[in-house]
């Protein structure tokens, strides 16, 4: 059906559903790429308040990319509880985001309409919401996951060690992890993005940090970020994997291009909780996802970049995941083209997660050609981190070496805690207390050659 709104003496139309999401949405150079943009400030008002007054359950019968064609779609529709939808199913998108934002509507509330929620109900209240009205209705959702510590309470937030190297060199990697470690930071877990998918190069990565682990009795968990294939056949051949890891996105053909489906996808799940590894809990799926992925393959067929991010969240939902992680800026200006976009997108990102209660992270970053720096990311961070996120990037110099992005170092996250008041993950934060790493209160002590991290990094490391 198409949908009209009339500002002054002149009427804007909107053909569809889609084409009312689209035109809805806060600029982005993506959405212009695609030619799917408003093409001006005033059809975007208006497109927002048509929006505003679509009834919730029109997202139930008016699918954005059709059932028959997209598995992505029919994931959304037939989990789909009618029951948990029951609450709100009487709103319009505008009410939606009144009931919110309601000081009676509270983290049980957002709890039990998850189920009923889909990814793009979600996409279109986030449209009419401000930046504030994101991080307020996000900090009331706190997403709880464990694996071998606990991720998301409330007043904490964890950080992704990632010691990335560009040649794999395991020495390399080693250092970065105990510079990571000595600020307080894998809480999330170290997680290593690697310059190759050899197999054995993989293996090599997994049992160096697992051998770790061990020694030190850390209470975190490793991933390595490689194709969920490889990972798969390194779990068969008897490799210490913790998380299982793949990149997602929000359309059948998006995630063709990325070489998955949701039955593969089921296949790693099934296999990760074979190994039985987490000791407080069994979430060990870690998912990564941006705006503009399913651009970037010609797959969003029309749909907004946004709303296909959205999309991506509920296929990882399917899958209990530990940690979500929107790499917000790393696909580039064509997609989001400055600093303020990818603050925008960031917020957006996380609401959309929690509120489908997925477990999200940022990846608050930016390529050096975008036009966005530093400052820029400090806003989102301090943004984010108010708004409860439940982890960021701990990357050595905020510079990844081997991906050559700009993201968050390992004094960010010291930076964010201490003006927020958040907390590691409980079990990490008592290791390193009994590491002598940090006080009781979290507060980082001054190493010394007898601190005992230090005492042994040179054997662990295989420096003579």
């Amino acid at each position: 059906m198409s949908y009209t709104e009339s500002i002054g003496s002149r009427t804007y139309r909107f053909a569809d559903l889609k084409t009312l999401m689209a035109k809805a949405s806060p600029q982005r150079s993506g959405d212009q790429l695609a030619g799917v943009a408003a093409a001006s400030e005033e059809e975007r008002v208006a497109a927002k308040m048509s929006l505003a007054q679509v009834p919730l359950r029109t997202f139930l019968n008016e699918a954005l990319i059709p059932y028959e064609s997209d598995e992505v779609t029919r994931l959304v529709i037939d989990g789909h509880s009618p029951q948990a939808f029951a609450e709100i199913a009487h709103l319009t998108v505008g009410d939606f985001r009144n009931w919110l934002l309601s000081s009676t509507t509270d983290a049980d509330a957002l709890t039990r309409i998850a189920a009923g929620l889909t990814p793009e109900m979600v996409a279109a209240v986030s449209k009419l919401m401000r930046n504030q009205d994101l991080i307020a209705a996000a900090r009331k959702r706190p997403v709880i996951t464990r694996f071998r510590n606990t991720v998301g309470l409330p007043g904490r937030m964890s950080v992704r060690l990632q010691p990335n190297h560009p040649t794999d060199d395991v020495k390399g990697i080693a250092a970065s992890m105990l510079d990571g470690l000595m600020y307080g930071c894998g809480d999330a877990m170290i997680g290593i993005n690697p310059a190759s998918d050899n197999l054995a190069a993989i293996t090599k990565l997994l049992v160096m940090i697992d051998d770790f682990r061990q020694r030190y009795q850390v209470p975190t968990q490793s991933c390595v970020l490689t194709h969920v294939t490889n990972t798969i056949a390194a779990i068969e051949k008897g490799a210490p994997v913790d998380l299982v890891f793949q990149s997602i996105a929000g359309t059948e053909k998006a995630n063709a291009g990325f070489g998955i489906s949701l039955a593969l996808l089921q296949e790693a799940y099934e296999a990760g909780l074979s190994l039985k590894r987490g000791t407080v809990g069994n979430n060990l799926m870690y998912f990564e996802t941006g705006q503009g992925s399913a651009l970037s393959a010609d797959a969003h067929f029309g749909v907004d970049q946004q709303t296909c991010e959205v999309r991506a969240y509920a296929v990882a939902r399917k899958f209990n995941p530990f940690l979500v992680n929107t790499v917000v800026g790393f696909i580039g200006p064509e997609y989001l083209y400055d600093g303020k976009q990818i603050t925008r997108a960031g917020l957006e990102d996380h609401f959309c997660g929690k509120l489908l209660g997925v477990p999200m992270g940022c990846d608050i970053c930016y390529t050096n050609h975008a036009e966005a720096d530093q400052d820029d990311m400090d806003n989102l961070l301090t943004l984010l981190g108010v708004a409860g996120i439940n982890f960021i990037m701990g990357i050595p110099g905020a510079d990844d070496v081997m991906l050559n992005y700009q993201s968050t170092s390992f004094h960010d996250a010291l930076y964010v805690r201490d003006v927020l008041g958040l907390r590691r993950a409980p079990e990490f934060e008592e290791w390193l207390e009994s590491m002598q790493i940090t006080d009781a209160r979290g507060a980082l002590l001054s190493a010394s050659p007898q601190q005992p991290l230090l005492e042994g990094a040179r054997d662990w490391m295989g420096i003579a």
